[in-house]
C-alpha cells in the first residue's frame, strides 16, 4: 500500500486504526443503547404524558439531519474521540428509543405481564425481568446493523476534522489526508476508504444474519 507523504506505512496505519475505529463506532452504539432504551421503555409501558412526553422529546431529535446534528455537536464540543462519541451517540438514540417503546406496546398486553400486574409486582421489576429481555433480540440485531454506518459516521467526522486527532491512525482521517494527492497517489485515500466500506459491510451482514436467525425487526416507525 506505500508510505503517506510523512513516511509512514499505510498498511500498518490501517491495521492500527481498526482498534480505533472498531472502538469507536462500538462505543456509539452502546452509548446509543444507554440513553435509548431507558426512554423507550418508560415510554412504551407507561403511556400517556409520559410517553407523550417523551416521544416528543424524542421527535426533536429526529427533526435534525443526524450528520448535521453530530457536526453540529462535534464542533460545539471540540475535536477528539470521546467528543465525536458523543456527538454521534446524541444523534442515534432515538431510534433505539422509538425501536425499544414499539416492542413493548406489543409486550404490555401479553398475558404473564397482566399476571405479573395482577399480582402486585411493581412496575420496574416487571420491566426488568420479563420486558426487558424480550426486547434485547430486536436490538441486539439494530445495534449490529447499526455498528457500520456508525462507524462511517464517525469516520465523517474525522475527515472534517472533528474526530480523532493526529498523529492517532483513524481511517477518516486517512481519508482527508489523501485527497491533497489524490489522484496521483490514489491508494492513499482509496485503501482506508476501501477499509471503512469492507467493515461496514461486513456489519450489515452480521445484523441480517442475526435478523434471520432470531426473527428481529429493523428500525421501528411506531
Amino acid at each position: 500500500m506505500g508510505t503517506d507523504h510523512l513516511g509512514r506505512d499505510i498498511l500498518s496505519r490501517i491495521v492500527y486504526g481498526t482498534r480505533v475505529s472498531l472502538t469507536n463506532g462500538m462505543l456509539i452504539v452502546a452509548f446509543s443503547l444507554l440513553i435509548g432504551l431507558p426512554i423507550g421503555l418508560a415510554a412504551g409501558y407507561f403511556g400517556g404524558w409520559i410517553d407523550e412526553a417523551l416521544m416528543r422529546g424524542t421527535d426533536v431529535f429526529l427533526a435534525f439531519p443526524a450528520l448535521l446534528l453530530a457536526v453540529l455537536m462535534a464542533a460545539a464540543l471540540g475535536p477528539g474521540f470521546l467528543n465525536s462519541v458523543i456527538a454521534v451517540a446524541v444523534t442515534w438514540w432515538p431510534w433505539y428509543a422509538r425501536l425499544a417503546r414499539a416492542e413493548v406496546l406489543v409486550l404490555r398486553g401479553q398475558p404473564y405481564v397482566e399476571a405479573a400486574q395482577l399480582s402486585g409486582v411493581s412496575h420496574w421489576r416487571i420491566i426488568l425481568r420479563h420486558i426487558l429481555p424480550a426486547t434485547g433480540r430486536p436490538l441486539t440485531v439494530q445495534a449490529a446493523l447499526d455498528v457500520g454506518p456508525a462507524l462511517l459516521t464517525a469516520a465523517a467526522l474525522s475527515f472534517l476534522g472533528l474526530g480523532v486527532l493526529p498523529p492517532t491512525a483513524d481511517w477518516g482521517q486517512m481519508v482527508d489526508a489523501g485527497r491533497k494527492f489524490f489522484p496521483a497517489r490514489w491508494w492513499y485515500s482509496a485503501m482506508p476508504g476501501l477499509t471503512i466500506f469492507a467493515i461496514a459491510l461486513a456489519f450489515s451482514v452480521l445484523g441480517d444474519a442475526l435478523r434471520d436467525r432470531k426473527g428481529g425487526t429493523g428500525r421501528a416507525s411506531a
